[in-house]
Protein backbone atom coordinates (compact mmCIF):
# COMPACT_ATOMS: atom_id res chain seq x y z
CA UNK A 1 0.00 0.00 0.00
CA UNK A 2 1.59 3.13 -1.03
CA UNK A 3 2.50 6.40 1.44
CA UNK A 4 3.20 4.29 4.58
CA UNK A 5 -0.73 2.91 4.48
CA UNK A 6 -2.42 5.95 4.71
CA UNK A 7 -3.12 6.22 0.92
CA UNK A 8 -5.81 3.96 -0.58
CA UNK A 9 -4.00 2.15 -3.50
CA UNK A 10 -5.48 3.87 -7.08
CA UNK A 11 -8.21 1.03 -7.51
CA UNK A 12 -8.98 0.70 -3.77
CA UNK A 13 -11.19 -2.82 -3.39
CA UNK A 14 -12.58 -2.86 0.13
CA UNK A 15 -15.54 -0.49 -0.44
CA UNK A 16 -17.69 -2.56 -3.55
CA UNK A 17 -20.50 -0.09 -3.75
CA UNK A 18 -17.74 2.70 -4.14
CA UNK A 19 -15.83 0.30 -6.60
CA UNK A 20 -18.43 -0.07 -8.50
CA UNK A 21 -19.37 3.75 -8.44
CA UNK A 22 -15.70 4.90 -9.50
CA UNK A 23 -15.91 2.51 -12.50
CA UNK A 24 -18.68 3.91 -14.08
CA UNK A 25 -18.00 7.49 -13.27
CA UNK A 26 -14.55 6.31 -15.33
CA UNK A 27 -16.63 6.12 -18.05
CA UNK A 28 -19.13 8.50 -17.58
CA UNK A 29 -16.53 11.54 -16.89
CA UNK A 30 -13.55 9.55 -18.27
CA UNK A 31 -11.57 13.16 -17.84
CA UNK A 32 -12.06 13.12 -13.68
CA UNK A 33 -9.46 11.87 -11.69
CA UNK A 34 -12.06 9.22 -10.30
CA UNK A 35 -9.60 7.66 -7.62
CA UNK A 36 -8.93 7.97 -3.69
CA UNK A 37 -7.78 11.53 -3.81
CA UNK A 38 -5.12 11.74 -2.09
CA UNK A 39 -4.38 14.61 1.29
CA UNK A 40 -3.48 17.97 0.00
CA UNK A 41 -0.59 19.33 2.32
CA UNK A 42 2.99 18.22 4.37
CA UNK A 43 3.22 15.05 6.59
CA UNK A 44 4.86 17.50 8.70
CA UNK A 45 2.03 19.71 9.20
CA UNK A 46 0.89 20.99 12.67
CA UNK A 47 -2.99 21.22 11.52
CA UNK A 48 -5.31 18.15 9.65
CA UNK A 49 -8.28 19.46 8.35
CA UNK A 50 -10.48 16.55 7.88
CA UNK A 51 -13.22 16.80 5.32
CA UNK A 52 -16.38 13.51 4.81
CA UNK A 53 -15.55 12.75 1.15
CA UNK A 54 -14.84 13.93 -2.33
CA UNK A 55 -17.64 15.22 -4.43
CA UNK A 56 -18.45 13.80 -7.75
CA UNK A 57 -17.56 17.16 -9.96
CA UNK A 58 -15.05 18.73 -7.47
CA UNK A 59 -12.16 15.82 -5.74
CA UNK A 60 -13.64 13.71 -7.58
CA UNK A 61 -12.57 15.42 -10.68
CA UNK A 62 -9.84 17.58 -10.27
CA UNK A 63 -7.62 14.90 -7.86
CA UNK A 64 -7.51 17.30 -4.75
CA UNK A 65 -9.47 17.44 -1.51
CA UNK A 66 -12.21 20.57 -1.81
CA UNK A 67 -10.86 21.17 -4.80
CA UNK A 68 -13.85 22.47 -7.78
CA UNK A 69 -16.65 22.92 -6.03
CA UNK A 70 -18.09 25.52 -3.70
CA UNK A 71 -16.73 23.90 -0.31
CA UNK A 72 -13.30 24.73 -1.25
CA UNK A 73 -13.78 28.31 -1.97
CA UNK A 74 -15.25 29.16 1.50
CA UNK A 75 -12.40 26.65 2.94
CA UNK A 76 -8.98 27.75 0.87
CA UNK A 77 -10.35 31.32 1.21
CA UNK A 78 -10.17 31.28 5.08
CA UNK A 79 -7.10 29.54 4.73
CA UNK A 80 -5.68 32.22 3.09
CA UNK A 81 -7.14 35.17 4.94
CA UNK A 82 -5.53 33.09 8.07
CA UNK A 83 -2.19 33.03 6.35
CA UNK A 84 -2.51 29.19 6.26
CA UNK A 85 -1.80 28.72 2.20
CA UNK A 86 -0.49 31.04 -0.45
CA UNK A 87 -0.73 31.61 -3.69
CA UNK A 88 -3.92 31.65 -5.78
CA UNK A 89 -6.45 29.26 -5.63
CA UNK A 90 -7.79 28.43 -9.22
CA UNK A 91 -10.14 25.18 -8.49
CA UNK A 92 -7.72 22.64 -10.12
CA UNK A 93 -4.64 20.53 -8.35
CA UNK A 94 -2.02 22.37 -10.81
CA UNK A 95 -3.02 26.00 -9.73
CA UNK A 96 0.00 25.74 -7.84
CA UNK A 97 -1.94 26.78 -4.46
CA UNK A 98 -0.02 26.13 -1.30
CA UNK A 99 -1.03 25.14 1.88
CA UNK A 100 1.09 26.40 5.31
CA UNK A 101 1.73 24.38 7.73
CA UNK A 102 -1.71 22.54 7.32
CA UNK A 103 -2.84 19.24 5.69
CA UNK A 104 -6.66 18.26 4.36
CA UNK A 105 -8.28 14.61 3.81
CA UNK A 106 -11.26 12.93 3.85
CA UNK A 107 -12.86 10.34 6.09
CA UNK A 108 -13.78 8.36 2.73
CA UNK A 109 -11.44 8.87 0.38
CA UNK A 110 -13.73 7.50 -2.65
CA UNK A 111 -16.39 9.76 -3.71
CA UNK A 112 -19.86 8.04 -3.07
CA UNK A 113 -23.21 8.06 -4.60
CA UNK A 114 -25.32 11.12 -3.64
CA UNK A 115 -22.50 12.39 -1.49
CA UNK A 116 -23.36 9.63 1.27
CA UNK A 117 -21.14 7.25 2.20
CA UNK A 118 -22.38 4.26 4.16
CA UNK A 119 -21.62 3.70 7.92
CA UNK A 120 -19.96 0.53 6.74
CA UNK A 121 -17.24 2.39 4.32
CA UNK A 122 -16.46 5.27 6.52
CA UNK A 123 -15.41 2.05 9.16
CA UNK A 124 -13.17 0.74 6.22
CA UNK A 125 -12.04 3.70 5.35
CA UNK A 126 -10.41 4.84 8.75
CA UNK A 127 -7.50 2.97 8.25
CA UNK A 128 -6.14 5.09 6.34
CA UNK A 129 -6.99 7.95 8.65
CA UNK A 130 -5.81 6.55 11.20
CA UNK A 131 -2.69 6.03 9.40
CA UNK A 132 -2.09 9.39 8.16
CA UNK A 133 -2.42 10.44 11.88
CA UNK A 134 -0.14 8.12 13.06
CA UNK A 135 2.27 9.54 10.30
CA UNK A 136 2.09 13.46 11.55
CA UNK A 137 4.76 13.97 13.94
CA UNK A 138 3.76 17.45 14.42
CA UNK A 139 0.43 17.48 13.95
CA UNK A 140 -1.23 18.76 17.18
CA UNK A 141 -4.62 19.61 16.02
CA UNK A 142 -7.53 18.02 13.52
CA UNK A 143 -10.44 20.46 12.44
CA UNK A 144 -13.31 18.37 11.61
CA UNK A 145 -15.60 19.01 9.13
CA UNK A 146 -19.10 18.10 10.01
CA UNK A 147 -20.28 15.21 12.50
CA UNK A 148 -19.51 12.31 10.48
CA UNK A 149 -15.84 13.62 10.05
CA UNK A 150 -15.70 14.61 13.45
CA UNK A 151 -16.97 10.95 14.77
CA UNK A 152 -14.76 8.88 12.33
CA UNK A 153 -11.63 11.31 13.91
CA UNK A 154 -13.05 10.51 17.60
CA UNK A 155 -12.69 6.46 16.31
CA UNK A 156 -9.62 7.12 14.52
CA UNK A 157 -8.34 8.61 18.28
CA UNK A 158 -9.87 6.16 20.37
CA UNK A 159 -11.49 8.59 22.45
CA UNK A 160 -15.27 8.17 23.50
CA UNK A 161 -17.68 9.83 21.58
CA UNK A 162 -19.88 10.47 24.18
CA UNK A 163 -17.54 12.75 25.57
CA UNK A 164 -16.28 14.53 22.68
CA UNK A 165 -19.81 14.99 20.91
CA UNK A 166 -19.78 17.18 17.83
CA UNK A 167 -21.05 20.54 18.29
CA UNK A 168 -19.64 23.57 15.67
CA UNK A 169 -17.05 25.31 17.58
CA UNK A 170 -16.58 22.70 19.79
CA UNK A 171 -12.66 22.04 21.30
CA UNK A 172 -11.66 18.91 23.19
CA UNK A 173 -8.02 18.18 24.24
CA UNK A 174 -7.07 14.55 23.85
CA UNK A 175 -3.86 12.53 25.31
CA UNK A 176 -2.60 12.84 21.40
CA UNK A 177 -4.10 16.97 19.53
CA UNK A 178 -6.58 19.36 20.19
CA UNK A 179 -10.02 18.42 18.52
CA UNK A 180 -11.93 21.23 16.93
CA UNK A 181 -15.44 21.20 15.51
CA UNK A 182 -17.39 23.05 12.56
CA UNK A 183 -20.14 22.45 10.17
CA UNK A 184 -19.36 21.56 6.81
CA UNK A 185 -18.82 24.39 4.87
CA UNK A 186 -20.61 23.47 2.27
CA UNK A 187 -22.97 25.09 -0.41
CA UNK A 188 -25.94 23.84 1.40
CA UNK A 189 -24.90 24.75 4.80
CA UNK A 190 -23.96 28.44 3.90
CA UNK A 191 -27.10 28.73 1.40
CA UNK A 192 -29.32 27.69 4.76
CA UNK A 193 -27.38 29.92 7.14
CA UNK A 194 -26.22 26.91 9.27
CA UNK A 195 -22.69 28.39 8.73
CA UNK A 196 -21.78 31.99 7.88
CA UNK A 197 -18.32 32.94 6.70
CA UNK A 198 -17.61 34.65 9.92
CA UNK A 199 -19.08 31.38 11.69
CA UNK A 200 -16.09 29.50 9.87
CA UNK A 201 -13.84 31.93 10.08
CA UNK A 202 -14.01 32.08 14.08
CA UNK A 203 -13.48 28.09 14.05
CA UNK A 204 -10.30 28.45 11.38
CA UNK A 205 -8.48 30.99 13.59
CA UNK A 206 -9.24 28.43 16.86
CA UNK A 207 -7.15 25.73 14.83
CA UNK A 208 -4.62 28.11 13.77
CA UNK A 209 -3.93 29.12 17.25
CA UNK A 210 -4.95 25.19 18.83
CA UNK A 211 -1.89 24.02 16.31
CA UNK A 212 0.58 26.74 17.53
CA UNK A 213 0.50 28.08 13.64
Amino acid sequence: MPEGGHQPPADCPLCPRLLEFRHANRKAFPDFFNRPVPSFGALDARLLIVGLAPGLKGANRTGRPFTGDYAGELLYGSLTRHGLARGTYGARADDGFELIGVRISNAVRCVPPENKPLPVEIKTCRQFLTAEIDAMPNLKAILALGQISHDSVTSALSIKKKDHRFAHGARYESAKVTLLASYHCSRYNTNTGVLTEAMFDAVMAASKEAASL
